[in-house]
């Protein structure tokens, strides 16, 4: 019997699509929503921003503009995926259901422009931005300023947009970003690993 060669195949690198990644921090008093653009596997910020809704006092009305608001963020900048921070559990009943209705209106409006959804849970776009599911929300806009390199002007007085930008951010590393070859086991080592990062 003739045997048969068996040189190894090379694997072709994997290529991964330049895309757009919509994130939304849902809330019926104020939206945050933010999108970063992914290009040969570099994550940059193309806008955040917040809706402000507290001077709406019909609550369908808040979602009404929920609807309207991601509608125009997807028609405006066609992401190719919906981030979405999941409601928390808290003792308050029904500020967990004006939640999440405001978060089912969102996914709602990326459904009807047949965008993929993924839900992430607070804890989980901490740990993924921070390495520290209790970091505060300052830590978290403060992540991001150094990894998206945004200037300090840039940033919006309201934490709502940068936990949107965040869950975009959360979902990149998720789903596309480059195995790393020098994991991180604190932020110090995290920062002496990234000295560019530090300024």
């Amino acid at each position: 019997m003739e045997e048969l060669s068996r040189t190894p195949v090379k694997k072709a690198p994997k290529v991964i699509k330049d895309r757009i990644i919509l994130g939304i921090d849902p809330g019926t008093n104020v939206m945050g929503y933010g999108l970063i653009k992914i290009t040969d596997n570099k994550p940059e910020m193309l806008v955040m921003g917040v809706l402000q809704l507290n001077k709406f006092e019909d609550h369908y009305l808040r979602l009404h503009k929920i609807f309207d608001r991601t509608l125009s963020l997807i028609d405006e900048f066609l992401p190719d995926d919906f981030a979405i921070e999941a409601p928390f559990f808290g003792k308050n009943v029904q500020s967990m259901l004006k939640l999440g209705r405001a978060q089912g209106t969102a996914i709602a409006a990326a459904l009807s422009r047949d965008l993929p959804i993924f839900e992430y849970a607070p804890l989980k776009i901490k740990m993924a931005i921070t390495g520290n599911g209790r970091a505060s929300k300052e830590q978290v806009a403060d992540m991001l300023r150094r990894e998206l390199r945004i200037s300090a002007n840039d940033l919006l007085p309201q934490l709502d947009a940068t936990d949107a930008l965040a869950a975009a951010l959360c979902h990149y590393f998720q789903t596309n970003r480059p195995q790393m070859d020098k994991p991180y086991h604190s932020w110090k080592d995290y920062m002496a690993k990234n000295p560019q990062k530090v300024k």
